[in-house]
């Protein structure tokens, strides 16, 4: 029986797909946004304007899209998963050539109703590809070197157009996911040991560069570094964001300080405070209660895409719900990191609660894909 044709007999049909939804997972994610609305409203002061209304509308947005996706039989996702994949490649190309500067990157596409960040697009497009190809691959074939190369070309190709706008921290991104992929299509750990070898002498190289006219890493590249290493050195400089960060994480204590009662946040002593630093903002008004709160919804929310992903017999449909829950957990693992100083500051966003389009918009479409493998997989009578 073909691909085709097993996905054709298991596929439910009218009522059976809104019944088969995993509803507890959209009770979760809706959870999380909530919680990014509560915190918007905190730091606009007290306002729906300029930041909540906005993203409240793109995440019942980001509702239908993951909805429509659901309904979607896989087997369609799986037949256009490499059309997607040179989509998002081809969107990396056009940010290139017309692409909209901001802070210092030019990252974005102006839509006209919306900017979009193609660098988003390509983590999903990415694990689609990867996850097609390992299913399309026999297993005994999976370890061999021939068959590493094309998901290293897969991986390779969006990572390097990324850094060239530049996005260290989108690009880390796509290298952690793409070799996460790897692993979880049962790729020996002999070459994940290699490239950990090969980290550590890329590590060692980009600080014996440093200086030269062919340093790896930009200049402000080098100073995040320098303020993760020693944020004190510079603290109304470089160290600032990130000095201000453990302040408003320290003051809120076990319970916080209250809602819309942080100091940091509403005397603007916090940068970035709607967006990669909004964390702090939760930590600060509602303490470590709060904060633990959102790490339990988020860690849920893992749980129960390696549930779906266990339980489901179609390899495509395991790898591509694991690779999105790899996505997930990278945005707010990172982001966490970042804000607590135990990683350089990258500009990742807190999953469903940073303000933005594009990252919310790319991780619905991706639970869209998780709700499609979900609901069509084979169930017993």
């Amino acid at each position: 029986m073909s691909f085709l044709e097993y996905n054709l007999k298991v596929t439910p049909t009218g009522i059976r797909k809104v019944l088969y939804l995993n509803w507890f997972l959209v009770l979760l994610l809706s959870s999380v946004a909530v919680i990014g609305f509560l915190m918007l409203y905190s730091v606009a002061g007290g306002s729906f304007q300029p930041w909540v209304e906005p993203q409240m509308k793109r995440f019942a947005l980001g509702l239908g899209l993951m909805f429509f996706i659901g309904m979607v039989p896989i087997w369609f996702w799986r037949s256009i998963s490499g059309t997607a994949y040179l989509i998002s490649l081809v969107l990396l190309v056009l940010v290139e050539v017309m692409g909209e500067t901001g802070m210092g990157a030019q990252r974005w596409l102006n839509l006209g109703f919306m900017r979009l960040q193609p660098s988003e697009l390509a983590k999903i497009g990415l694990v689609m590809a990867l996850a097609t190809y390992y299913d399309w691959l026999d297993l005994s074939r999976i370890s061999k070197p021939l068959w590493i190369l094309p998901p290293l070309a897969l991986i390779a190709a969006p990572t390097l157009l990324v850094l060239r706008q530049p996005d260290l921290g989108t690009s880390l991104l796509l290298i952690a996911g793409g070799g996460a992929m790897m692993f979880l299509a049962g790729v020996n750990l002999f070459y994940f040991l290699a490239v950990i070898v090969i980290g550590v002498g890329v590590v060692a190289a980009v600080f014996l560069t440093r200086g030269t006219t062919w340093q790896l890493l930009k200049d402000y590249q080098y100073g995040r570094i320098d303020t993760f290493l020693d944020p004190a050195s510079d603290p109304l400089g470089g160290g600032y964001h990130i000095t201000q960060s453990k302040i408003a994480l320290g003051s809120g204590g076990w319970t916080g300080r209250g809602f819309m009662q942080g100091t940091q946040s509403r005397l603007n002593f916090l940068p970035e405070k709607h967006t990669d630093f909004i964390f702090t903002t939760l930590a600060e008004e509602f303490g470590f209660l709060g904060a633990a709160s959102l790490l339990a919804l988020y860690v849920l929310i893992i749980v129960f895409c390696v549930i779906s992903a266990l339980r489901n017999r179609d390899r495509f449909s395991s790898l591509l719900t694991l690779g999105v829950a790899v996505t997930f957990f990278l945005y707010f693992f990172i982001n966490m990191s970042m804000v607590m100083g135990l990683v350089p500051v990258v500009g990742v966003p807190l999953p469903l609660v940073s303000y933005g389009g594009s990252a919310m918009l790319v991780l619905m479409l991706g639970f869209g894909l998780v709700q499609s493998a979900h609901v069509h997989r084979a169930r017993s009578k």
